[in-house]
């Protein structure tokens, strides 16, 4: 090789080298400007991070699927650095229209990944059906079509995000979509959806240990077991009353003066009901898991036990499985992000997984540490 050869192979591959590190750096420069955003640091950490977010446009469209439409949002940033990413709600009768999904699908978008959040119609109604890993199914397809480049292409990588119980059917979803999938992540999500709600009313972790749960998702269990618990005349009327309070639970975060009008609602139609739909109203009113829990644990292997809704039913995803969590989670407790990803790497799935205590159940609200927040941007740094 010459002399002059050499110093051009020399300084390319420093330039190459140089490149490459700055690939790292400005990963984990967007990861910590998206968790700062995320987690709604401000000071001058939140002006930091402000200069790192991309401009984005957000408009309103529907996403076909084998049973009809579904109503979704498009967030569009100025400059598209990453695959299209399907963003799917959980448990939230808000659906795509919930406040805190806005903001989050508008910090990833700011990343330069486009986002479109898909709502499902069941789990706007507090019900975990087979049905809506099928919709997931769907709107990742129709996505990664429309997002396919103009030469007309079949399709192209879609990246999968659900929240709570949504993020163990995207990656049931995401097995189905094998290599259509660039990454699919779980957000405060389920391996086993049985072994959940078993845990919602037994507060029993797998390893033996015992975390008192959230009284929510037993109100949702009760939800979906109405029906073979009390008469049937007597089913809707009180699905209609749990359904009252479950939207006095939301309420709550956002408008204490309404919320404390629909609890009282609740209460009030309590005492319209024939027993026994009365008696179960009651303890929902009274938040009384005590009672309401033993009553449900019978049926919660029937509720729950399609294959479809639980990923660790399923064949890993061939794409890679990101797996967040919060510690202290009550409503899907961490232990199952641990169990899944467990049970994913003996099969052959990539997965990396984090439970953090920044995080309650698929939110960034606690007060930040440093150690902790490091952590939080290598994994985001990871997926983004």
């Amino acid at each position: 090789m010459t002399g002059t050869r050499r110093r051009v192979v020399v300084g390319a591959s420093a330039i190459a080298v140089l490149l490459a590190g700055y690939a790292s750096i400005h990963d984990y420069v967007e990861a910590t400007a998206f968790v700062v955003r995320a987690a709604g640091m401000q000071g001058f950490a939140r002006s930091a991070a402000a200069l790192e977010a991309e401009a984005v446009t957000e408009s309103e469209l529907t996403i076909p699927w084998r049973g009809g439409q579904l109503r979704a949002r498009s967030y569009r940033p100025a400059d598209i650095s990453g695959p299209p990413i399907l963003l799917v709600p959980g448990v939230h009768a808000a659906g795509v229209a919930e406040p805190r999904l806005i903001k989050f699908a508008k910090d990833i978008a700011a990343t330069g990944h486009p986002v479109t959040t898909a709502e499902l119609p069941d789990l706007t109604r507090y019900q975990i059906t087979p049905r809506s890993t099928d919709m997931i199914e769907d709107a990742a397809m129709w996505l990664s079509r429309e997002s396919a480049a103009p030469s007309g292409s079949s399709g192209r990588q879609v990246a999968l995000m659900g929240i709570s119980f949504a993020g163990g059917l995207s990656i049931v979803a995401a097995s189905r979509l094998g290599d259509r999938v660039a990454w699919v992540l779980s957000f405060g999500g389920h391996g086993d959806l049985p072994r959940t709600l078993r845990y919602l009313c037994t507060g029993t972790l797998p390893d033996g240990a015992t975390l008192a749960p959230h009284d929510y998702g037993v109100v949702i269990i009760l939800l979906g077991v109405a029906d073979r618990l009390v008469p049937a005349d007597q089913v809707e009327a009180l699905r209609r009353g749990i359904l009252v309070f479950l939207n006095a639970t939301h309420l709550d975060m956002l408008d204490k003066s309404l919320s404390a009008k629909e609890f009282e609602r609740a209460r009030t139609l309590a005492e319209t009901l024939p027993e026994p739909a009365r008696t179960f109203m009651q303890w929902v009113n009274a938040r009384d898991v005590a009672h309401l829990a033993p009553a449900l644990l019978p049926h919660v292997a029937a509720l729950g036990g399609d294959a479809a809704l639980s990923p660790s039913r399923n064949p890993p995803p061939s794409a890679p499985v990101y797996l967040l969590h919060g510690a202290d989670d009550n409503v899907v407790p961490a232990a199952e992000s641990v169990i899944l990803a467990g049970e994913l790497r003996a099969r052959g799935g990539r997965v990396t997984q984090l439970a953090t205590p920044l995080i309650t159940h698929a939110a960034v609200d606690h007060p930040p540490a440093i150690g902790e927040i490091w952590r939080l941007v290598r994994f985001w740094a990871a997926v983004l």
